[in-house]
């Protein structure tokens, strides 16, 4: 079994360990998701009409992924329980979790995501943060070492090529980023499909990426992290361009850029507020919730990839996780159709 890293914190009736995510809570993680995969509505489609034949239910359009709220919040959704299923052998439910998978992810339900997002008026279709999640999605199936969840990956790679062709196609055309702290995030998609490029050794995307990350970020300095967070951001602007900086430039070129761009992490006093949520029934204001946890999976992979410079920023990620961890079980829907899969991707990141 593969521990993931958590502290002293109370999440619902759970508490989480100075050392590893035990099993116990592992398995809670898990219910989410398992409550919200086939949960239909509610339901925010985003659909563009073509015409009165183009209405359908959510399930009728998105056959694999139509529960959790949203399209994207299903497909993270998913990839909370492939995570889970590839670390820990003993997760209660396992087969529960398995069958939603394989119901999700058949050949005929991927096919019919790909048509949907071939339709002319869905070019721009959760672009780019579920294409994101997406990749996300396909790389913790393909690195599993289950035979039932390479079976998934097998299936879900045409979707996955049409997402990498279409990051390809778009990333030239995007003449400016778009720095914002919700879903359009432009580092936050690049950063996820530069894993996924590098993971797939797919040399076209990791040189897309790369090219365009360069042409959009390079000359950026002195972010004003003082203007975060906005009342609805669930991404740092700042920390997610910083993200993908690093991990495309070398080491002595990405440290001198990071400098000129956010001196201030450098200093070993640097503190952050957490980002507070006055009312997490509200479906925007718990975006912040989420803005913690992904503060916390950059500055931890910061620390992480140059301790010399920025480990101290370690104990600010702690804080981060800290606060938001118990909203992920606090019984309201508008976070925990999708919390899990920030907390738990920011703890792989630890």
């Amino acid at each position: 079994m593969k521990n993931l890293i958590f502290f002293s914190c109370f999440l619902g009736n759970m508490v989480f360990s100075q050392v590893t995510l035990t099993i116990e809570q592992a398995n809670h993680l898990a219910s989410l998701p398992l409550k919200c995969i086939n949960k239909e509505y509610p339901n925010k489609l985003n659909q563009v009409l073509d015409n009165e034949h183009d209405l359908g239910s959510p399930k009728e359009l998105h056959p694999a992924f139509y529960g959790c709220f949203d399209w994207h919040s299903s497909v993270h959704g998913h990839w909370v329980l492939v995570k889970l299923l590839n670390d820990f052998s003993e997760i209660a439910n396992k087969d529960s979790m398995l069958l939603k998978l394989q119901n999700s992810l058949s050949k005929e339900n991927i096919q019919k995501e790909i048509d949907y997002f071939n339709k002319k008026q869905e070019n721009s279709f959760e672009r780019t943060y579920g294409w994101a999640w997406l990749l996300k999605l396909q790389q913790e199936l393909s690195q599993s070492p289950k035979p039932e969840l390479q079976e998934l990956a097998k299936n879900l790679t045409p979707f996955s090529k049409l997402l990498v062709e279409k990051y390809i196609a778009f990333l030239p055309k995007l003449n400016y980023p778009i720095r914002v702290g919700t879903h359009n995030n432009t580092g936050f998609g690049m950063s996820f499909a530069y894993d996924y490029a590098k993971f797939s050794n797919d040399e076209n995307l990791t040189l897309s990426i790369e090219k365009n990350a360069i042409r959009l970020f390079k000359k950026d300095k002195q972010c004003p992290l003082n203007w975060e967070p906005n009342g609805t951001d669930f991404l740092s602007p700042c920390l997610e361009e910083l993200n993908i900086m690093r991990r495309i430039l070398p080491k002595n070129e990405f440290l001198v850029w990071s400098r000129a761009f956010l001196p201030q992490l450098e200093n070993k006093n640097f503190s952050w507020e957490v980002g507070k949520v006055s009312d997490p029934t509200d479906g925007h204001l718990v975006h912040l919730n989420g803005l913690n946890f992904s503060r916390a999976w950059v500055l931890y992979g910061l620390s992480k990839q140059f301790p010399s410079k920025y480990k101290h920023l370690t104990l600010l990620a702690d804080k981060h996780l800290r606060y938001s961890l118990p909203s992920v079980v606090d019984g309201n829907y508008e976070g925990e159709h999708w919390l899990a899969s920030f907390a738990l991707y920011a703890l792989s990141e630890k």
